[in-house]
C-alpha cells in the first residue's frame, strides 16, 4: 500500500509499504482523509526542537523511523481483532490517537494529553493515517453518525484541540474573547466559542487570506493588528470592559502580549499555540489585574465526543476557503505549501 514516511529529518518518502493485520484488541482501518499538523511540519523540518527524538524508541510504544505520517484522521473499519467488541466492520470512525504511559502524575490524575512520555498514532507508532491502512487498539476508536461524513471526521482532532482550551478556560456564554490567529486552530475556536454560546469574539489575524477564511465561517469582528488599532477595537466591542478570555493561536510573542493588554480584569490568556522562540513578560502585568495565564495542550476523549457531537448539530463547516484536499503523493509539496503559509489545513485523501 502507498504511505507517506517520515525516515528523518527533512527525508520524507512516498512509498509502497506492507499492509498491516490488526492483533488482538486492535482494528484495521481503511483511511479515508488525514490531515496534515503542524506537528507534522515540526518532525519533518525540527524534529528535536519538537521533543521527538528519532534515534531511540519510544518509551510508550518502542516505535522507530520510518515512521507513516498522519496523527488527525479518520475511516472505516474493515476488519476487527481477536477480543474486539465495541466495534464492527463498516463502521466509520475519527480516531483518539494518544498513546499514553498510566503511570505518571499526569495519566494518575486523568490527564493522558500531558503524559511525560506521550506519543501520537501517525508521529510515534507503527502505523498512521497516511496510508490506505493502519491498525489500532478499537479503544481509541469515536464512531460518527450518519450525518458526519468521513471528511469532516477527520477534522475532529484539530477541532477537538481548539475544544480543549475553550473549556480549559471557562468560558460562557454572555462573555467575550479574542482570538489571536485564524488559522485551524483558530477557526476551531471560533466553532467551540460559539457552541458554548459566546457571541462577542474579536478575531485578530495580520494574513489577508485568513481573515477571509474566518469570515466564511461566520466571525464578523477581524482586525488587522498591523494596519488597525487592535486595543481599540476590543475597547469598542467590549464597551471599555476588555475581554474574559485571550486565546493565543499564534505562537508569537504579540500574540500574548496583545491578549494581555486587552483583558479585564481577572481575565485569562490561554495559550494553545507552540512557539518557537521565548517572549519578555513583566510578572507586575499579572499581579496588577491578577490575571491568569495558562495553557492547554491536546484533547482527552470527552473532547472527542463533544466535537463530534456539535458537528451532528450542523455547528462545523469544512469549507474550501480553509480546507484543501491532495492525494497522498502530494504530501511533500504539501509541506512545503503550508511552512510558506500558501495552505491552511490539508486533507490527505485515500
Amino acid at each position: 500500500m502507498k504511505a507517506a514516511v517520515l525516515h528523518a529529518q527533512e527525508d520524507l518518502r512516498v512509498e509502497d509499504v506492507t499492509e498491516p493485520a490488526p492483533q488482538r484488541g486492535e482494528v484495521k482501518l481503511r483511511n479515508a482523509y488525514a490531515g496534515i499538523c503542524g506537528s507534522d511540519l515540526h518532525a519533518y523540518f525540527d524534529p528535536a526542537g519538537a521533543g521527538l527524538n528519532l534515534d531511540e524508541p519510544h518509551p510508550v510504544t518502542g516505535s522507530l523511523p520510518p515512521q507513516i505520517l498522519g496523527h488527525e484522521f479518520s475511516g472505516t473499519v474493515v476488519e476487527v481483532g481477536e477480543g474486539v467488541e465495541n466495534v464492527e466492520v463498516g463502521d466509520r470512525v475519527a480516531v483518539w490517537p494518544i498513546y499514553f504511559c498510566g503511570e505518571c502524575p499526569a495519566c494518575r490524575r486523568g490527564s493522558a494529553n500531558v503524559c511525560r512520555t506521550i506519543g501520537f498514532h501517525g508521529l510515534t507508532s507503527h502505523g498512521g493515517g497516511m496510508a490506505e491502512y493502519t491498525t489500532i487498539s478499537a479503544a481509541k476508536l469515536h464512531k460518527l453518525p450518519e450525518n458526519v461524513d468521513l471528511k469532516m471526521g477527520a477534522l475532529v482532532e484539530p477541532m477537538a484541540v481548539a475544544w480543549h482550551a475553550a473549556e480549559r478556560t471557562g468560558i460562557e456564554a454572555g462573555q467575550s474573547a479574542l482570538i489571536a490567529g485564524a488559522g485551524p486552530i483558530g477557526i476551531g475556536l471560533y466553532f467551540a466559542l460559539r457552541a458554548r454560546g459566546v457571541e462577542n469574539i474579536i478575531v485578530s489575524e495580520p494574513s489577508e487570506a485568513r481573515r477571509l477564511a474566518i469570515a466564511s465561517v461566520g466571525a464578523t469582528n477581524i482586525v488587522d493588528p498591523v494596519s488597525e488599532d487592535l486595543a481599540a477595537r476590543v475597547a469598542e466591542a467590549t464597551n471599555g470592559d476588555g475581554v474574559d478570555v485571550a486565546f493565543d493561536a499564534a505562537g508569537v510573542g504579540a500574540a500574548v502580549a496583545g491578549g494581555l493588554a486587552a483583558l479585564t480584569p481577572g481575565g485569562t490568556v490561554l495559550v494553545v499555540a507552540i512557539h518557537e522562540r521565548t517572549m519578555d513578560l513583566h510578572p507586575t502585568q499579572l499581579v496588577l489585574g491578577e490575571t491568569t495565564i495558562t495553557g492547554a495542550l491536546g484533547y482527552l476523549p470527552e473532547d472527542f465526543d463533544a466535537v463530534i457531537d456539535a458537528m451532528s448539530k450542523g455547528l462545523y463547516d469544512a469549507g474550501e476557503t480553509w480546507v484543501s484536499e491532495i492525494s497522498v503523493d502530494e504530501v511533500p509539496q504539501a509541506i512545503d505549501d503550508l511552512r510558506s503559509g500558501r495552505l491552511m489545513k490539508v486533507l490527505v485523501r485515500h
